[in-house]
């Protein structure tokens, strides 16, 4: 009988040893889902938190946030194009701007379309007195970029000095500009002939002093605060359209007004929705 009772014990023993991989596989099961509810909750980007962290950024480097990304320069020609319709596509939105929210997406689109009513306002202002041919109206990563060209003479070889029709064109656009609250910058750009300016020490120079002479026609002429107001030169090292396009001297030596937008991504949506060579609303 103490045999069979041995013999009884060690075939329980068995049984039992046979059913520990259920207690192994039943701890991976549980850390494996513990895991993913982990990783899924990592996944999750809180707005308010991310609103919050982009701003403290922007506070520290004392700039707009890295957070922001980046557009790519669009430059223009004299083309026809479609007016852009404000409701642009939520695809073009997406790929210009990483949109985190639904109030950053609304804010975005709603700040498009200010531009956009901005863009109108200066177009029907420089068709009623016949300038629009002197302007290209296009977009960059900064907003709205208003384009003196000087098909007409805005500028005359060498000197920074308005040519009663440049005049025109300032005093033109200028009333539409004092409305809105936007920052504006002023550049100052030449043309690429290899030909030192007769009365400047260089290009730098003569690009200058085109952006303050602009400047100061909208703050003494137009009523624009100084405080909205800043110039910068550029030379010839940003031209509007290739060196080697036909007629493209006259078009390089010019004054750029940007309206400079409060929300980058704005301006980056409606520069990619209108290319590099593109003047929006503009003529043949």
């Amino acid at each position: 009988m103490a045999v069979r009772r041995r013999r009884g014990a060690e075939h329980e023993e068995h049984e039992a040893g046979a059913e520990r991989w259920l207690v192994t596989y039943a701890d991976m099961v549980t850390l494996l889902m513990v895991l993913f509810i982990v990783m899924f909750a990592m996944s999750q980007v809180d707005a308010d938190k991310f609103t919050a962290l982009k701003e403290g950024l922007a506070d520290g480097f004392g700039a707009d946030s890295p957070l922001e990304g980046a557009a790519a320069l669009s430059s223009t020609k004299d083309g026809d194009v479609s007016p852009l319709q404000p409701a642009f596509a939520a695809a073009d939105l997406e790929d210009a701007v990483d949109v985190r929210s639904q109030e950053g997406a609304d804010a975005v689109r709603a700040e498009a379309q200010r531009l956009e009513k901005v863009r109108k306002a200066l177009d029907e202002a420089l068709r009623r007195q016949n300038l629009r041919r002197d302007v290209q109206l296009s977009y960059d990563e900064r907003g709205l970029v208003i384009s003196l060209i000087s098909r007409h003479v805005t500028f005359r070889n060498d000197v920074a000095t308005l040519s009663a029709r440049g005049a025109r064109v300032v005093d033109t656009v200028a009333p539409v500009l004092k409305a809105v609250p936007d920052p504006l910058e002023v550049d100052g750009h030449t043309n690429q002939v290899q030909v030192k300016p007769a009365f400047y020490p260089t290009d730098w120079d003569l690009s200058a002093a085109r952006a303050v002479t602009v400047l100061r026609r909208l703050n003494e002429r137009g009523g624009i605060p100084a405080a909205r107001l800043s110039a910068s030169a550029f030379g010839k090292e940003r031209p509007l359209v290739p060196p080697d396009r036909a007629g493209s001297q006259q078009v390089n030596k010019r004054v750029d007004i940007v309206v400079v937008s409060p929300v980058p991504a704005a301006a980056q949506a409606l520069a990619r929705q209108h290319p590099t060579g593109t003047d929006v609303g503009g003529n043949r």
